[in-house]
């Protein structure tokens, strides 16, 4: 075997340590990009979803404002500014509105908070939800589903948005 002259040495210990640093750089790199966990959601324990109908002739509703409780949970290190939520909400999965909330809401690391969600809801542009109104007008209960995505400042991380994804699903009572 050839002893490997000093300078050769050199040469291949400084192409290692290059090469651990570029692997170790991408490894930071990756860390930082799983580091961010997204937020959990789901419907707050202590505060029912609320429907309430109201407007309309004869006794029936043309109009309702859906209520919907979140308890929104930071699972990061480090706080996180909740910025936007968008979907879609179902009511006995059909269709009753499309979403969009500009939040702003700062959330700690480690932390949950409850947040109301209102929905407006014109059931008189809303023809697929026929059944759904004569449900909620016997007050019987109405299964919902806020399908979505959100999106989080997250500071020097960025601002990424996660889902789509079922955020929130649960059972509302309509009341007058």
């Amino acid at each position: 075997m050839r002893a490997m002259e000093p300078s050769r040495m050199l040469v291949r210990a400084a192409v290692v340590a290059a090469a651990g640093l570029g692997l170790s750089a991408c490894a930071t790199l990756g860390a930082l990009g799983l580091g961010l966990r997204p937020l959990r959601f789901e419907a707050a324990r202590d505060r029912p979803a609320e429907l309430r109908l109201g407007g309309g002739r004869l006794g029936l509703p043309d109009a309702a404002t859906l209520r919907l409780w979140a308890h929104v949970e930071n699972p990061n290190t480090f706080g996180l500014t909740l910025s936007a939520i968008e979907g879609a909400v179902y009511l006995e999965d059909t269709h009753a509105a499309s979403v969009d909330f500009p939040l702003g809401l700062p959330l700690e690391p480690g932390l949950g908070q409850d947040i109301p969600l209102d929905i407006s809801l014109r059931l008189s542009e809303l023809p697929s939800l026929g059944g759904v109104i004569a449900r909620a007008v016997s007050g019987q209960p109405l299964a919902y589903r806020l399908d979505g995505r959100f999106t989080v400042d997250a500071g020097p991380l960025g601002t990424p948005s996660f889902g789509p994804s079922t955020l929130l699903r649960g059972e509302v009572r309509p009341f007058r």
